[in-house]
């Protein structure tokens, strides 16, 4: 049976709302909801029963761990043996918002959550009906992305409902999130700090509060070693479309060259194309429909915000086969490129 989708006010969260999400937490349920960044599929983080529903629920691995949810700075230092300095200079600036923190958790988490390690990933959601849940729920809340494994995240209820619309109790439609990817994930039980995860905060906005700070070498394409995981989102395949998708790489004139030969090649084969470029781009392509303007490539944000959308567009279509240029690798252009190359069945 497909589950409840109810619309909460962004601004101003109904309250009966709220608490009728917050007593599905509390009774074991799962709760879809809206984040800055992208939905969560939430359940109760301290409840290995609830927690399991998730992994089944996205048909996700067991060994891709969990973020925990919070909305008060106190619970930080419930759930972690110890927060650091680094940590503590992180939050001031950061909090609520974006950016996940791996440290070392208490013995209260369930492995099910830091999927067997002694880390644990935590972070505070910016949106407010997440907030609300949250304390609500008086628990921390367990939230990967409200999508099937593998998919592109989702960034609306719709996108929610279409994967994951029979597994849920309730969804809350707040709106489409306002950045589009999911936060940046930073590991601070090592020496010096790394970045597990690229995302909405860049690795140039951390450098000014952490000098040290480095990208895990698998980010610049070192071979993977670890075992088990500190964060989603580092082993397995991610944010991928139902068509395959081949990222164009270059200058503006090879990537257009590329584009025209591709586009030529499978409309031959009398496949679907569908095309994902930015504003700039989009004037020197000749033939072919641009299917889907992501925005400007002076302005990344924008087509961070756009991505999985575009991306479950184009599923929507049925579409055979998805173009996409790639981007400039700085800022949140990083993390977009880091999805991209993720969901990518071929680079060319």
């Amino acid at each position: 049976m497909a589950c409840q989708i109810i619309k909460v006010n962004l601004k101003k969260p109904q309250k009966k709302i709220i608490q009728m999400a917050a007593e599905i937490i509390k009774k074991g349920g799962l709760v879809a909801f809206p984040t800055e960044t992208v939905y969560g599929l939430g359940a109760n983080g301290l409840d290995k029963k609830a927690i399991k529903k998730i992994f089944k629920a996205k048909r996700r691995p067991q060994d891709n761990p969990l973020i925990l949810h919070i909305a008060d700075l106190k619970d930080l230092f419930k759930l972690a043996k110890k927060v650091p300095k680094e940590a503590q200079t992180l939050v001031q600036k950061f909090w609520p918002g974006p950016l996940t923190i791996v440290l070392f958790k208490r013995k209260s988490i369930p492995n099910e959550v830091s999927a067997n390690r002694d880390t644990v990933a935590i972070r505070m959601p910016r949106n407010k009906i997440a907030q609300e849940l949250i304390k609500a729920s008086g628990v921390p809340i367990a939230a990967p992305s409200a999508n099937l494994a593998g998919r592109p995240s989702p960034t609306s209820a719709k996108d929610v409902f279409e994967d994951l619309g029979r597994e849920t109790d309730l969804i809350l439609d707040g709106g489409k999130t306002k950045i589009g990817i999911e936060s940046t994930v930073i590991d601070l039980t090592v020496k010096p700090p790394l970045i597990l995860r690229p995302g909405a905060i860049s690795i140039e906005e951390l450098k000014k509060f952490l000098p040290n700070i480095k990208l895990h070498p698998f980010l610049i394409g070192k071979k993977l070693k670890e075992k088990t995981l500190k964060s989603p989102g580092m082993k397995y395949k991610h944010y991928a479309p139902k068509a395959p998708l081949i990222l164009i790489q270059g200058n503006l004139k090879e990537k257009i060259e590329k584009f025209q030969n591709l586009i030529s090649f499978y409309k031959k084969q009398k496949k679907g194309v569908g095309i994902m470029v930015s504003k700039e781009t989009k004037k020197f392509l000749k033939n072919g429909k641009v299917n889907l303007i992501l925005g400007s490539q002076k302005n990344l944000k924008e087509i961070a915000r756009n991505l999985f959308n575009a991306l479950r567009q184009f599923d929507r279509k049925k579409i055979d086969i998805i173009l996409c240029e790639s981007f400039p690798e700085k800022e949140i252009g990083f993390a977009i490129m880091y999805r991209l190359k993720k969901a990518a069945s071929k680079i060319v």
